[in-house]
């Protein structure tokens, strides 16, 4: 869950996909009514939406225990999020609190003034409270500094959800009735096939909502890892084994694409796929008009709230029926931080103790969100989905893998720029019919890529940094074990 909470929310994309940048210091307050004298507001920044039901009520239960603290709720939209935050403290407007923004990396945001050092407050005692192995330089601290914390706990941040009701309707069953969960890409294809078959053409086999350009990455994701491909869709890092991005290398991403195509070509997926969002493409799984979605656990809660409760998961269907690669995610973990402009430092830290607290986290799982960072918290909460224990029974497909800067600090002077076209336009162009080679886009994108990473460490090495490009590579990981780095 530190995996996803980071970077797996992008549901937001379709419930607010209209907000402009101009919005960067506009949102919705979590309280109403006037502000009693005395009162400090901490401004927060998220872009939670099916999570917010749990930060609502944790804002709520926060009041009523500090009343003279007001927590001033932004919602901000997932995709535009780094370019809202970076207009913000150009303009002097910055949150006191605020989820961490995928780009700039995480300690170029520290060296820009961004984020406050907590260390007059994460004290050796309150770090305690958290599992051992928990804080890192080149994830949540900086050369010794602590600048936030882990929140969540580990599991297979996505997940291949099947509509039960149209697999039994297809007969995709076994000989107690119960529905055959795919487990190949065989499995996946040949189930689409059914349903949409013999449906009658009123359901589709496979949908997602691409409105936003997000959510084709992920089948990627949850595809390619399971045939042996850690880097996934290589947003959090490249395949460390040969220390470098591999789309076009490894013939697993081609392989994919391919059979993504010849699934559009069947008539298996959803016509109107790329022109909703993520959140509408949710709802239709839910209304039966398609039989698999890819999408992680925050998906659960809406479809509670919904009643809809016939449906199951699986995850990391490959080749064959055995993964040879996982999901993984650093040790330690980061998902809020302290703005240094902030002015009212102490009420923010009463906001981020109290979210990283095993309190707030046992809430979080009995909200179904997700696993919490507190061993405790998720052994005490109560869970009484079926399907999301079978979310939780997923943590055997996370591992922690190799963190570059763990090893090496000077890798976090490293920056890299982002590509254009990167891996959303490259798999919109090819389902479009936009790009016609599969194989050249996808060498392309594996060349802009790498070039991008080598011009940082050029860059950094002008500059004094003693870095180089075999600093990305860890000859001895194996996919299929947890990487264990000494902690700071």
């Amino acid at each position: 869950m530190s995996h996803f909470s980071r970077r797996g929310f992008l549901a937001a994309s379709a419930a607010l996909g209209g907000t402009a940048l101009t919005t960067a210091v506009a949102g919705c307050s979590s309280s109403s009514g006037s502000t009693a004298p005395g009162t400090t507001t901490v401004n927060h920044w998220d872009w939670y939406v099916s999570q917010a039901p749990w930060l609502e009520r944790e804002i709520e239960l926060f009041q009523k225990k500090y009343p003279k603290i007001r927590i001033k709720r932004t919602v901000q939209v997932s995709d535009k999020y780094p370019d809202l935050v970076n207009l913000a403290f150009r303009g002097g407007n910055a949150p006191d609190m605020l989820m961490i923004p995928k780009s700039p990396q995480f300690d170029a945001q520290v060296s820009k003034g961004w984020l406050r050092s907590l260390d007059s407050y994460a004290t050796t005692q309150w770090r305690s409270r958290f599992p051992d192995g928990s804080f890192f330089n080149g994830v949540n601290m900086v050369e010794d500094k602590v600048y936030s914390a882990p929140f969540g706990g580990t599991s297979a941040w996505l997940q291949l959800y099947i509509h039960n009701g149209l697999f039994k309707e297809a007969g995709i069953t076994n000989a107690d009735g119960s529905v055959r969960i795919p487990k190949t890409w065989d499995d996946v294809t040949s189930a689409a096939d059914a349903i949409t078959k013999k449906t009658g053409g009123k359901a589709y086999g496979l949908g997602f909502g691409n409105a936003q350009n997000a959510m084709l990455p992920w089948w990627v994701e949850l595809f390619v890892r399971g045939a042996g491909s850690p880097a996934g869709y290589g947003v959090d890092g490249l395949d460390y084994r040969v220390g470098k991005w591999t789309f076009g290398s490894d013939r697993n991403y081609a392989d994919f694409v391919e059979l993504l195509l010849e699934w559009k070509k069947k008539g298996y997926i959803y016509p109107s796929s790329m022109s909703i969002g993520d959140e509408q493409a949710r709802a239709f799984f839910e209304r039966g008009k398609f039989g698999m979605i890819v999408g992680g656990v925050w998906n659960q809660s809406t479809w509670t709230e919904h009643k809809f409760t016939d449906y199951s998961l699986t995850t990391l269907p490959s080749p064959t029926e055995t993964p040879e690669a996982f999901f993984y995610y650093q040790p330690g973990g980061q998902v809020w931080a302290m703005s240094q402009d902030s002015k009212v430092y102490d009420g923010a830290w009463e906001w981020f103790d109290w979210l990283h607290s095993p309190a707030a986290g046992q809430r979080w799982v009995e909200a179904e969100q997700g696993l919490s960072i507190f061993p405790q918290a998720n052994q005490r909460a109560r869970i009484d989905s079926k399907v999301f224990q079978a979310f939780v029974d997923l943590r055997k497909y996370a591992l922690p893998w190799p963190v570059p800067a763990i090893r090496n600090p000077e890798v976090s002077k490293v920056s890299i720029a982002s590509v254009t076209p990167d891996l959303p336009d490259v798999l919109t162009g090819l389902y479009t019919g936009q790009l016609k080679n599969v194989s050249d886009s996808l060498t392309a994108l594996e060349d802009r890529r790498n070039k991008a990473l080598a011009d940082g460490v050029q860059a950094a090495r002008a500059k004094g940094a003693k870095v180089s490009l075999d600093d990305w590579l860890f000859k001895d990981w194996d996919p299929t074990k947890p990487y264990e780095p000494k902690p700071a």
